[in-house]
């Protein structure tokens, strides 16, 4: 008995997948063996495990390159590819490895010792759920890391991070090019670190930071 909440539909169309490493933001792009409202099924060269964020970009139109849509998704399951129905897929499918992911709003955080954890954040404007690429470094320090935020507003952002930063850390942040700033910057901003948690099934942390004035 099927008790999939949406129905999957079998297509074959683009799509982009991007997510973070210790060295920086990875990316695959392959085709979905099917899809439906709240998710994929898609073959990756790559391994990810149970619980492991992604941001999806589907379809994925490769004359476009950067700028299109991203959304947050978590690996549900990994397994050998097969459609719908069961059928394996082509050879050229990562080796018979598929995906499955499932839509999902960004990760609510948990306290992790950094701050306290129930202190109520005054926002002076509303945060929206927005995927966008951002590199972030130290003030004092050349090397950039790359992120993907979680949400932002005119005055703040929280973004996946896979380093240790601290409360209080003045840092630089730059948007892509290509990408919908939602910062008015010319190259990179100025943003102290207000508050650093940990994301449920993950090793990453939320760290939200403040554009300064």
């Amino acid at each position: 008995m099927d008790r999939r909440e949406h129905h999957r539909a079998q297509l074959r169309l683009p799509v982009r997948l991007r997510w973070n490493t210790p060295f920086g933001l990875k990316t695959e792009v392959c085709r979905t063996l099917d899809i439906s409202r709240g998710g994929l099924l898609v073959p990756c060269q790559e391994t990810h495990s149970a619980g492991s964020p992604l941001w999806v970009t589907f379809p994925y139109d490769t004359s476009l390159g950067d700028g299109q849509p991203e959304t947050f998704a978590k690996v549900v399951r990994t397994g050998p590819a097969h459609n719908g129905n069961g059928n394996k897929a082509t050879r050229d499918d990562a080796n018979g490895q598929a995906v499955a992911l499932h839509f999902a709003l960004p990760p609510r955080a948990e306290g992790n010792g950094h701050g306290p954890g129930k202190e109520r954040e005054r926002r002076d404007s509303p945060r929206r759920a927005h995927a966008l690429p951002i590199r972030v470094r130290p003030e004092h320090i050349p090397w950039f890391e790359e992120a993907m935020t979680l949400d932002v507003s005119a005055h703040s952002l929280r973004f996946l991070s896979t380093r240790e930063y601290q409360e209080g850390d003045r840092l630089l942040v730059s948007f892509e090019l290509t990408a919908p700033a939602p910062w008015p910057t010319a190259s990179e901003t100025a943003a102290r670190v207000l508050r650093i948690q940990a994301v449920p099934d993950s090793a990453a942390l939320a760290v939200t930071i403040v554009r300064e004035a």
